[in-house]
């Protein structure tokens, strides 16, 4: 088990700097120019795989390894190379050859496992407990999204290969990483080889508690589902037994049950879809209430709220201040415009990537980095504050449009910024 290096620096040792070059990190550096520089740097020197067994991995060259693997079969776990990693997780995770065929990826892989290596082999990234295993080298994505850190491109035949060798299928990183696009190929292959059965496998076996049980993923999965609006992912978690009425924690969830946060993150389709599963409806409370309908730009149901009880707004407004921004990320335009009417403020920040009112960034720097001019003419029709800098980046949204390279939303946004 090792951790993964911090030298980023260009190294002396060229087959080094090849694996370096050549493999996702899970850290800013990943980039497809990096893994372009790795493919150059081994097409001008074919000869740094020769005896060396991560090198030869990492490029599939299925003739070298079993040569090496003859010699000594030990190599199979051995670790080296820039990151103290063994040879499998140096193909899981290499991004610099997207020629290489899958019958050479897959003999590779096989030739290594025949010999000792080890199926859950992984690493943990900066010490935290989620293994970052051979799983989700094979299945990539992450927060930097696909470009940047793209699946192998054969990982789902990688996958199955680990899984049938005994890699434990209750992989929260693969899990984390893969959870933010509605694709869900990874989650049918981990179901079908056991996903949110046993105790969790080896390495929780070594963390203990500091790991998480394979229920509480599921049930993270669940709650992103459900606040994101991923109805084929809700079913399929249905279909394998997690328990939609439980207390969902993570991921904008704070103890609510599934139907609840889908009413509450505006994620109606879910909601219905919740209940025709088998899940119990909820009943929310007038804050709720108000809540739900604002994100569902329901103005009848918020003045028969407010009828009943004249301070209910208020108190939805303490309870979610930052409710424009998520109107924001639907996009609701409506929502947006009905939230301000009654008293949210435009410029609050909040989170965009969950239902949080921990204080990210503004509606205007979500519409600015996703070039949705709408709303964001709306936004600032409605009083939004050009000026206002995120609490992660410290910049305005014009910085935001200019980083995502929206044109329009710089031509938007250039002259009314000062800051």
């Amino acid at each position: 088990m090792s951790t993964i290096s911090d030298r980023l620096g260009v190294l002396d040792d060229p087959a080094a700097e090849f694996l370096r070059l050549a493999c996702l990190t899970y850290g800013d550096s990943d980039d497809p120019q990096r893994w372009a520089e790795a493919d150059a740097l081994i097409a001008g020197q074919p000869g740094l795989r020769r005896g060396n067994i991560h090198v030869a991995t990492a490029c599939a060259d299925v003739e070298e390894v079993a040569r090496l693997l003859a010699t000594d079969p030990s190599l199979a776990g051995v670790e080296g190379g820039p990151h103290r990693w063994p040879p499998l997780l140096y193909l899981a995770y290499g991004r610099h050859d997207r020629t290489a065929t899958e019958g050479a990826v897959l003999a590779t892989a096989k030739v290594l496992l025949d010999h000792g290596a080890d199926p859950n082999a992984g690493y943990l990234w900066h010490g935290m407990p989620s293994p970052f295993t051979l799983l989700t080298g094979a299945f990539g994505n992450g927060e930097l999204g696909v470009h940047r850190q793209p699946a192998h491109p054969h990982g789902q035949a990688l996958a199955r290969l680990f899984l049938e060798a005994g890699a434990d299928p209750n992989d929260a990183q693969t899990l984390y990483n893969r959870m933010f696009e509605p694709n869900d190929d990874h989650l049918e292959l981990l179901f079908e080889f056991g996903l949110g059965s046993g105790d969790g496998g080896p390495w929780r076996r070594r963390l203990g508690d500091a790991a998480q049980s394979p229920t509480a993923m599921l049930l993270g999965q669940l709650s992103w589902a459900v606040t994101h609006g991923f109805t084929h992912r809700i079913s399929l978690l249905a279909d394998h037994g997690v328990d939609l009425d439980a207390a969902l924690d993570g991921f904008g969830s704070h103890g609510e049950t599934a139907h609840e946060s889908a009413l509450t993150s505006g994620q109606f389709e879910a909601a219905a879809l919740l209940v025709s599963l088998g899940a119990r409806a909820s009943s929310l409370t007038p804050e709720e209430q108000v809540l739900a309908a604002v994100l569902a730009a329901d103005r009848v149901s918020v003045a028969r709220l407010e009828a009943a009880d004249p301070d209910v707004v208020a108190r939805a407004r303490v309870r979610r201040p930052g409710l424009v921004v998520w109107a924001a990320v639907k996009p609701s335009l409506d929502a947006v415009r009905l939230a301000v009417e009654l008293g949210w403020d435009v410029s609050r920040r909040a989170r965009t990537d969950v239902p949080s009112d921990q204080e990210w960034e503004t509606a205007l720097h979500q519409a600015a980095a996703n070039g949705e001019l709408e709303l964001a003419e709306l936004l600032l029709a409605l009083g939004a504050d050009p000026d206002v800098h995120d609490h992660r980046f410290d910049a305005t949204p014009l910085g935001w449009a200019q980083h995502f390279e929206q044109p329009e939303l710089v031509s938007l946004l250039e002259p009314l910024t000062q800051a």
